[in-house]
Formats: structure tokens, C-alpha cells, sequence
């Protein structure tokens, strides 16, 4: 019984120290225009994108294999075996019509210098500027929490007479290993002249 007490604690200590040692990777740099409650209305740069489509527009039994086919290219599964930076968040489209998963490339990369990816489901994809209404939630992710929070900003968008003209992004910043300072945002691409 000692034996398995010690066990959990060594994998809690493991998963602690990796949860601060690879806090430093890029984010995307944002402005912040306006916050409406918990929400805040985000401009996004143009960015460069490797992505994968999903089987889905669920959360739930994407959220690996997604993340596997794309972490295939950054981890050298490209025409340069070239390793390529992790950076955060990931972020999986959820729609009806196709969703998508994609990992944003490193800023110091511009499209055309990227290796091509050897997995025809991977496609490196240019981003154009986006203005994104997020709500960030904390804990592990999962199609219930997503789904609460995603009406959660509805509501407020609804409230504040702000129009919505995307689908339902999930923002997730952290690895499996992180069990500590989770984060997790829902967004929506939503009309410049309704904020």
C-alpha cells in the first residue's frame, strides 16, 4: 500500500514540475479591444497554421487523434524531419460543416519556409487578422464544459447585441501532463461594427 501512495505522489510531483517548466512556449500576441464581463474581445494577428480536419464537431474522441495527426509534422513528420517548436493554444474548430484542428506555428516562421508536411491530412494554412469574443475557463476540458461555456458566451454576446459570424473555437493552452493552472477558452469570430 506504501508502495502505491508513493507512486501517485511521484507522478503529482512529475506533473507539477513539467507544468512549470514549459510554461515559456509562444502564444499568439493579441490586443485586447473590450471586456464585457468575463468575456474579452480579442484582435489576432495574421497567423500561420498546421492543420488537420476532424472526423466531428464534437470535443470528445478528437481531441487525441487530432492533436497526434498534427504533432506528427512538429515533431519531424515533415520534408526536412525538421522539429519544429510547440506553441499554444491549440485550437480545434467546431462545426457542423467541418471542424479542424490546428497547432499555430512559431511567429519566426513565415509560410512558405515551413517544411511540407508528409501527411497528406496535414495543411499549413494562412490565417488572416480575427477578431475573436473569448471566455476562458479553468480545470480539464471536456464536451459538458465546453458546451456550458460556449452558452455561457452566447448569452453575453447575445445580451450585448454582438454579432457572431464563425463557429465555435475551443482554445486549449496545456499539456496532458498539466494538472495545475489549467486553461481553456471557447471564441467566436464576431462582426467588427456590433462591438
Amino acid at each position: 500500500m506504501l508502495w502505491l501512495i508513493g507512486g501517485i505522489l511521484l507522478v503529482l510531483a512529475i506533473g507539477v514540475f513539467y507544468s512549470f517548466r514549459f510554461k515559456k512556449i509562444e502564444t499568439p500576441k493579441y490586443k485586447i479591444l473590450r471586456k464585457i464581463s468575463d468575456v474579452e474581445i480579442r484582435e489576432y494577428p495574421a497567423m500561420t497554421l498546421a492543420q488537420t480536419k476532424l472526423r466531428s464537431n464534437r470535443y470528445d474522441g478528437n481531441e487525441d487523434n487530432g492533436f497526434r495527426t498534427v504533432a506528427g509534422y512538429i515533431f519531424g513528420g515533415n520534408s526536412k524531419q525538421q522539429k519544429i517548436a510547440m506553441t499554444a493554444p491549440v485550437i480545434m474548430q467546431l462545426s457542423d460543416s467541418g471542424s479542424s484542428m490546428s497547432f499555430v506555428m512559431p511567429s519566426q516562421y513565415e509560410k512558405d519556409e515551413l517544411p511540407e508536411p508528409n501527411s497528406d491530412q496535414v495543411k499549413i494554412v494562412s490565417q488572416s487578422p480575427v477578431l475573436l469574443a473569448v471566455l476562458q475557463f479553468k480545470g480539464f476540458a471536456s464536451e459538458q464544459k465546453i458546451n456550458q461555456y460556449r452558452d455561457q458566451l452566447l448569452g453575453i454576446l447575445k445580451t450585448n447585441n454582438i454579432k457572431v459570424k464563425s463557429d465555435l473555437f475551443y482554445m486549449g493552452y496545456n499539456a496532458p501532463w498539466d494538472v495545475i493552472n489549467r486553461r481553456n477558452e471557447v471564441a467566436f469570430q464576431i462582426e467588427k461594427d456590433s462591438i
